[in-house]
């Protein structure tokens, strides 16, 4: 007779958990990384682990919200090691509500201790890499490409701005402990075969969804080839996999990129123990990639140049927080020397830092490209969320970038290819999607041994002592956060909108030239909520007071933007429920105090119709209590069971009504 089932349990974990480490000492680069940081929780893989953040970064897409909540929680001083606030998102000034973020962003960075990259200084990921980038630090950014850092051995994470948030207050991170996965590189690219190849075929194999409660590892003779740009890569676009994050080795390469860049004191080496387990392993040979593209839309809808064909290209654009390195842009300089871009063809190329901008003006790469007849941009984010540079109707585009979402360029029935900076210098100059390969022999590109080092365009907060007298700065578009309750006694509501898979942040809350300026206006925004699948939700989720969404497999992948579950949250969306989630805007619901759940059997995804009215009976005692849940469908009568994944914390969150309301009523700040 067991008198304390729960102690059983206890006890049986405890065993467990000493019979794993007993038969295993060896640890991933992530699993030491994580145990250094180790606030609270068994680093058991589902289990919720709490990590001390070193470092932070916001962007101004998402950072006006991000600073707001910063704000309201009532901290005087970030209490990081280093938080920067850059601006390279919305860049784009035809009116006052990009500059009037801008100026609220510096205003709070000056107070707050928070470094400042102002416009023109670059794109966050590649600044943060040359800059400020630590191999064995955790860093959190309000960015999904956060885990860019990954190249630098760093355990970065794309995470929403409430997150990031209560980690400048000094609050720990809190995910669900990951799996481990090895890719194993061995041998060595080909001549005209890049990074970017290898990324698309990591994607090939396991698909957008495929990284989803997992860490990405790199490791085996290969990655000695790989340089820190190229690792970057790599771990960029690891978002697209829907991992946690990506990482790879801090190695003697490492250490020349951080001496090249002034910053020998930040190396240190971070390596994978040699017993070290994994639950999947990888094996990748260098010598086998090919140059691939991701076909529209989907980043893992990838196929060789070779066997996709001679297409006619309409536009080719370069840059992007994937691939705007200075070894991209020496690159795109050799092919394009001494050519001219294709009649049909517009190319437009945005180096990722005045770093590199710099360096491209001093070597005479920029000459090369200007005279090829290319549009150079200016250092930021531009096309890569429709801010500018939208395809021709119908037009076929190949990108150097991350994402290629249907209507995310900005033209609804453009055509976006995914591609390395080798096929579009190429394909730009040939007029065709061009397999780099039949021009000949690669040009040699060498990286210099030092870095010009101009750190002018990044602004320091005001001392302790003169932050007092500094004013935050709000212009009329900065509108406050939207309104939270504590969860009902029990939900009855509308199924105000069924949608299908693979929902990205994008067909949620679109980005965009003509959008993203209201990123800190959630009123506004909610008139473009679900606009690419349903042009009338916004009214009729409004008409309906309250509703629920439902949705299919890997609802939520893409972006880290909490505007996804805020403006949502706004139009009175109070449950989502889906056959799975993606992992950071699960946690953005969760935050915004919107309820996640997923259907015990997918299958029940069909018994229920766009329409239905449904309820969810004794709500917040079952969470409370963390047990299963089950949604009547008033409509047909059914009963269907549902699942969540919620952690005790993640429960107390949404009981309180969101993360802002548990951490500034609560005093919860871990």
């Amino acid at each position: 007779m067991i008198d304390n089932p729960d102690l059983l349990v206890h006890n049986y974990n405890i065993v467990k958990k000493m019979y794993s480490e007993a038969i295993s000492l060896g640890y991933t680069i992530a699993q030491k990384i994580i145990r250094s940081h180790l606030v609270s929780g068994e680093m058991i893989p589902g289990s919720d682990v709490a990590l001390k953040i070193d470092q932070t970064l916001t962007q101004d897409a998402t950072g006006t919200m991000a600073y707001l909540e910063f704000e309201a929680m009532g901290i005087e001083r970030v209490r990081t090691e280093l938080s920067v606030a850059y601006i390279d998102h919305n860049t784009l000034q035809n009116g006052f509500e990009n500059a009037d973020d801008h100026r609220f962003i510096q205003s709070v960075a000056k107070k707050r201790g928070i470094r400042f990259s102002r416009p023109g200084n670059g794109i966050c990921h590649q600044v943060h890499l040359e800059r400020f980038g630590i191999p064995g630090k955790t860093l959190i950014g309000s960015d999904s490409h956060t885990p860019t850092g990954g190249g630098l051995g760093m355990l970065a994470f794309g995470a929403g701005g409430l997150d990031v948030a209560v980690a400048m207050g000094g609050g720990a991170y809190h995910i669900p402990m990951p799996e481990m996965v090895r890719i194993n590189l061995t041998g060595k690219l080909s001549p005209w075969c890049s990074a970017k190849d290898i990324i698309l075929e990591v994607l090939r194999i396991m698909s957008v969804k495929g990284g989803v409660g997992r860490i990405i590892e790199y490791g085996g003779e290969g990655v000695s080839t790989l340089t820190v740009p190229e690792r970057a890569t790599i771990t960029n676009m690891g978002a697209e996999l829907g991992a946690t994050t990506s990482v790879f080795p801090s190695d003697e390469v490492t250490k020349e990129f951080l001496t090249a860049q002034g910053r020998p004191e930040a190396y240190s080496p971070v390596f994978a123990d040699p017993d070290a387990e994994y639950d999947l392993v990888i094996d990748i040979d260098l010598c086998n990639i090919e140059p691939s593209a991701a076909m529209p839309h989907s980043p893992d809808n990838v196929k060789k140049v070779r066997e996709i064909g001679k297409i006619k290209v309409d536009q080719v654009c370069i840059g992007s927080c994937t691939n705007s390195s200075l070894r991209d842009m020496l690159k795109v300089a050799a092919i394009l020397k001494g050519k001219t871009v294709a009649e049909n063809v517009s190319l437009a190329v945005a180096p990722g830092s005045k770093q590199v901008y710099s360096m491209m003006a001093e070597c005479g790469a920029l000459a090369d490209i200007i005279d090829a007849g290319a549009r150079v941009l200016e250092c930021a984010c531009g096309p890569c969320i429709g801010m500018g540079q939208s395809p021709n109707s119908a037009g076929i585009s190949l990108r150097t970038f991350n994402r290629n979402f249907e209507g995310r360029s900005g033209t609804a029935d453009g055509n976006i290819y995914l591609v390395s900076p080798e096929i579009a210098a190429a394909s730009a100059v040939t007029g065709y999607l061009t397999d780099p390969r039949d021009l000949g022999e690669e040009p040699v590109v060498t990286l210099p041994e030092s870095f010009l080092v101009n750190d002018n365009m990044i602004a320091l907060p005001a001392s302790v002592e003169d932050a007092a007298s500094v004013e935050v700065l709000m212009g009329p578009n900065i509108k406050p956060f939207p309104q939270t309750e504590p969860m009902p006694e029990e939900l009855t509501a509308e199924a105000v909108l069924k949608v299908g898979d693979n929902i990205t942040t994008d067909h949620i809350m679109p980005a965009g030239a003509k959008i993203l300026p209201y990123r800190s206006n959630i009123p506004y925004l909610s008139n473009f909520c679900f606009g690419v699948c349903d042009t009338s939700f916004p009214e009729r989720a409004k008409a309906a007071g309250r509703g629920f969404v439902i949705g299919g497999e890997n609802y939520g992948q893409g972006s880290s933007r909490e505007h996804a579950a805020l403006v949502p949250l706004y139009l009175g969306i109070r449950a989502v429920i889906v056959k799975s989630f993606a992992r950071i805007h699960c946690a953005n619901l969760v935050n915004a105090g919107i309820l996640p759940l997923t259907f015990a059997d997918p299958a029940d995804y069909d018994r229920i119709s766009q329409g239905d009215s449904l309820s969810l009976p004794a709500l917040r005692e079952r969470v409370k209590n963390g047990e299963p849940l089950e949604l009547v469908n008033n409509t047909t009568g059914q009963v269907i069971p549902l699942s969540h994944a919620l952690s005790e914390r993640q429960r107390e969150i949404l009981l309180c009504g969101g993360l802002l309301d548990y951490t500034r009523e609560s005093g919860h700040n871990n």
